[in-house]
């Protein structure tokens, strides 16, 4: 069993796309990414044991958790967040929320247009988080959002897009055909470049690791995907 290493767990229940990660820093140990019927609360424990059985990666040994806060749904950040918390208060280790649009962000191409990252909402429609390409404190060129998350039908956000965007996430096959009509204005990511992955989950949450940038397990908040337009990110 590893021991000696550090390895984080990721997180994240946001949607029906469920995924759970390991990662020491250098490699991603192990991943796991599949869709929910809603099974959340059944689904997760199991598939966390088996990922550090298949890693062979004592649950003593995880040096923090990183969890995806959402926007997503009530009942899915809800168990995500209660599990990564209880591990992390009876192991002792910290915990780091990370936004999940930002875990799509982060695997998209370097484009010097503005990227539309989104999810399901609900209702037909979809949690919109803008970004555009900028430097972060180390001065690395990286997707950076605005704070406002939209509730949007697809044909809302297609009609706004009046100049070349990227668009990533999670998106039916019908969306998919809406916004590839616009070929002029709208660039669209690839199905397995719109797949959440967990294990860009845990690079993110490692860097705040390093960084001593943590958070309380006893204050984290999920935030709640709501309906009114728009709302704080």
């Amino acid at each position: 069993m590893r021991g000696s290493t550090p390895v984080l767990l990721a997180i994240d229940t946001s949607t029906r796309t469920v995924g759970v990660a390991l990662y020491d820093g250098h490699q991603v140990l192990s991943e796991s990414v599949w869709t929910s019927s809603d099974h959340h609360t059944i689904e997760l424990a199991p598939a966390i044991t088996d990922l550090l059985a298949h890693s062979h990666v004592d649950i003593r040994s995880l040096c923090g958790i990183g969890v995806a806060l959402g926007p997503g749904s009530f009942t899915g950040l809800r168990i995500g967040l209660a599990l990564a918390k209880g591990i992390a208060l009876v192991q002792h280790i910290p915990l780091i929320g990370i936004p999940t649009l930002d875990i799509l962000a982060i695997a998209q191409e370097a484009m010097d247009i503005p990227m539309a990252a989104v999810l399901r909402a609900g209702r037909g429609k979809l949690a919109v988080g803008w970004y555009q390409l900028g430097a972060d404190e180390n001065e690395n060129l990286t997707w950076q959002n605005n704070l406002t998350i939209e509730i949007l039908t697809p044909m809302d956000l297609s009609q706004r897009i009046q100049s070349p965007t990227l668009i990533c996430g999670e998106l039916t096959e019908e969306e998919r055909r809406l916004f590839i009509r616009k070929r002029k204005n709208v660039i669209l990511a690839s199905p397995a470049s719109c797949l959440r992955r967990p294990s860009f989950l845990a690079e993110l949450a490692w860097n705040r690791y390093l960084n001593g940038k943590l958070d309380d397990p006893g204050t984290i908040t999920p935030h709640y995907l709501h309906y009114n337009d728009p709302i704080p990110g």
